[in-house]
């Protein structure tokens, strides 16, 4: 990748293997992540099989990179190895709690981007799945998380076969504040979002959905409040059965 600023996810993938050498250099070096307390709060699933791509899938509303890519990594957030650790060393953990969760996702997260741009400009392609928080049972049950371990993000891994569109990006003044938060007005939002609703495909989007504005297509069709309830819900239970809550 000539640069970060050129970067693009990447969902079809050619049959060239990644191979466990340079997976696992990857993975070592982005260890060197940033990491709260020095503790790595994060494990990582690797998946190579039909079989556990198969398992997963559905989880990722068979999103066709999950079976396409030659490797999906699921990344955790991770408080059961610090806390065997600690009692195994005579020490007394409290890490099941919210608190201790939001941490290690923190962590977790961390740990995905610089992967992920380590990954980029080995000139492999990713793509960051969105879908990780909403089926995070299935996805428990399918790589057999013991508690105090939750998925929190997934990346689909391999060498592109394809070179797509760079999506767009908000203006740099749309996401800074100094010095403290000033609320956006409605001149503000319209100039933000101006670029982006304008663009051909953005257009084209809206058309297609048969909706007024693209705010529509995201708040009706995409991302909707009679989907966001009971998936919060079953991603509280999912946080109760690991024992974060």
């Amino acid at each position: 990748m000539e640069s970060f600023n050129q970067r693009k996810s990447i969902r079809k993938y050619s049959d060239k293997a990644v191979s466990d050498e340079l997976l696992n250099q990857l993975l070592q070096e982005a260890e060197r992540t940033p990491t709260m307390g020095n503790l790595q709060l994060y494990s990582v699933v690797i998946t190579r099989s039909k079989e556990g791509k198969e398992a997963l899938s559905p989880a990722h509303f068979d999103q066709p990179m999950v079976m396409g890519a030659p490797v999906v990594l699921t990344i955790c957030a991770d408080f059961r190895r610090t806390t065997l650790w600690a009692k195994q060393r005579k020490a007394n953990p409290g890490y099941d709690n919210f608190l201790s969760f939001i941490n290690a996702s923190a962590d977790a997260l961390l740990y995905t981007q610089t992967f992920s741009n380590l990954a980029e400009e080995k000139g492999l392609g990713t793509c960051f799945l969105g879908t990780t928080f909403y089926s995070p049972q299935q996805i428990i049950d399918a790589l057999q998380l013991p508690k105090l371990v939750f998925p929190v993000a997934t990346i689909t891994l391999g060498w592109p076969a394809e070179d797509p569109e760079q999506s767009d990006r908000l203006p740099l003044k749309a996401i800074i504040h100094k010095e403290h938060y000033k609320d956006y007005t409605p001149q503000m939002i319209d100039r933000f979002y101006a670029e982006k609703e304008n663009t051909e495909k953005n257009r084209h989007f809206v058309e297609i959905n048969k909706k007024e504005t693209l705010a529509q297509v995201y708040t009706d069709i995409r991302y909707t409040k009679k989907d966001n309830v009971p998936l919060s819900k079953g991603l509280i239970e999912a946080l109760r059965h690991q024992g974060f809550l």
